[in-house]
């Protein structure tokens, strides 16, 4: 694997709890830059996570008012708290995750922070992305896009994956480890950072170096 910092500066939308692909690229990258000045994208990480379930991934997604397809600037999209997602998203990851070796270490501040009510999207999935990092041991510096730009392939000094991490059309995930219902479903690639953190806990770190 490549040392940390040799992808310069990892450019890429907030999504709500990363994927393990993502933290292996941001890893390996000296800072990361989140766009927050794109128009809102369907069918993305920005408002979705997926988890491991006795039969198979469990998507968990982030209603959102205007729903899916609004063209909102992504720092002004707005979550609809009007139904009790935060409750059921924290209920569904009790029930998988109960069994794991780390839900337990993690659960008193991850409950917390599910109990929190958020306005916006964006600052949800800052705290997620927060809670991840403490919880991994990892401190990435981290900056936000001021201005949109459609193209930065003249600084070579920038990584741009915006839309490039989508669901179903992920990069090869190599990293493997034990999961809870392993032995039912088989190895579930790159799911939320939050399996990683259930299943091996701190060492998630070590893993995805």
């Amino acid at each position: 694997m490549a040392e940390q910092g040799t992808n310069g500066i990892l450019l890429i939308e907030s999504q709500y709890f990363p994927t393990i692909n993502f933290y292996k690229t941001l890893i390996e990258s000296e800072k990361v830059r989140f766009e927050r000045m794109e128009h809102y994208q369907k069918v993305s990480f920005r408002n979705r996570c997926y988890i491991a379930g006795p039969n198979g991934k469990i998507l968990l997604s982030v209603p959102l008012v205007k729903g899916k397809n609004q063209r909102t600037v992504m720092k002004d999209v707005r979550i609809s708290n009007q139904e009790p997602w935060q409750t059921l998203h924290w209920k569904t990851l009790t029930s998988a995750y109960r069994r794991s070796p780390w839900f337990e270490y993690f659960e008193p501040e991850l409950e917390v922070l599910y109990d929190k009510e958020f306005e916006y999207l964006l600052d949800w999935n800052m705290a997620c992305f927060e809670f991840a990092n403490r919880a991994l041991g990892f401190e990435p510096v981290v900056e936000m896009t001021d201005t949109y730009n459609k193209d930065y392939s003249a600084d070579p000094a920038i990584l741009d994956l915006r839309d490039k991490m989508l669901p179903g059309r992920e990069l090869e995930n190599v990293l493997a480890y034990t999961q809870v219902f392993g032995e039912r479903t088989g190895f579930l690639p790159n799911l939320s950072i939050l399996d990683l953190l259930f299943c091996e806990g701190k060492r998630g770190l070590e893993l995805l170096k």
